[in-house]
């Protein structure tokens, strides 16, 4: 399948004008090596490794979650270019989808959503709300833990009953705000902060990573592709004492 026959299948997995206003630019086809595609790779980063496992996979288009460059370059760094050139390279071609994938049905929300097991959902366009048996604080971290299969930390010690999820860095005051409005016990998605914390009240705040409360989504984005698609996985490894 040609690239330009394919750009079409994946705006509408994940629509472009879904994206916030900062994606602008930084999302969809970021590098174009302009060639027919005849394998796809997933991941949510393009590093390095990924680039490296996609070329010996021979894969020839990486659709990713974030982009490769965030903000504009006036200089390329080795440390760039290098990562360029394994993608120039191995004519690897890069396509992000970003808060539109967060947005769209199926993507990052709905997965993360499905994953936890949350029912009678309800989409809050930058996360989704839903309802669990009831269990308490450290059960449901636990719960988390393994459904995302992850290390999770988390505070608060109410009963949870109702809980908001949202992929990726939404354990910020915008985001609790928002839970707390929908009635939400819980807050489950990546990046505790100190700000937070101390903002959270009443409401337990559980932090799966980023990369594992976004991954998942990206993982199944492979059986919506019409080409031989793969996942490569490169989980941050941190250790936790």
């Amino acid at each position: 399948m040609n690239l330009k026959e394919l750009i079409p299948i994946l705006e509408s997995i994940a629509p472009p004008g879904l994206a916030e206003d900062f994606d602008k630019g930084r999302i969809g086809l970021i590098l174009d090596r302009g060639a027919d595609i005849w394998k796809i790779a997933s991941a949510l980063d393009p590093t390095d490794h990924v680039l490296m496992e996609a070329a010996r996979q021979g894969a020839n288009l990486l659709v990713t979650h974030h982009t490769l460059i965030f903000d504009p370059v006036n200089i390329i760094s080795k440390r760039l270019s290098d990562t360029l050139k394994t993608a120039i390279d191995n004519d690897i071609s890069i396509y992000t989808m970003h808060t539109n994938f967060d947005k769209a049905e199926g993507g990052v929300n709905d997965v993360l959503a499905e994953l936890l097991e949350l029912t009678n959902i309800t989409n809050l366009e930058m996360g989704r709300l839903g309802e669990i048996e009831p269990m308490d604080a450290q059960e449901f971290a636990s719960f988390v833990s393994e459904k995302l299969h992850t290390h999770v930390q988390f505070i608060g010690d109410s009963e949870i009953r109702k809980v908001m999820v949202v992929g990726g860095s939404g354990l910020r005051r915008e985001y609790i705000d928002k839970a707390i409005e929908h009635g939400a016990d819980a807050l489950v998605s990546g990046e505790l902060r100190h700000d937070a914390i101390r903002y959270a009240g009443k409401l337990c705040l559980f932090d799966a990573t980023h990369y594992a409360t976004e991954a998942p989504a990206m993982k199944n984005l492979c059986k919506r592709l019409p080409e031989d698609t793969v996942f490569i996985e490169d989980k941050p490894e941190v250790r936790v004492l």
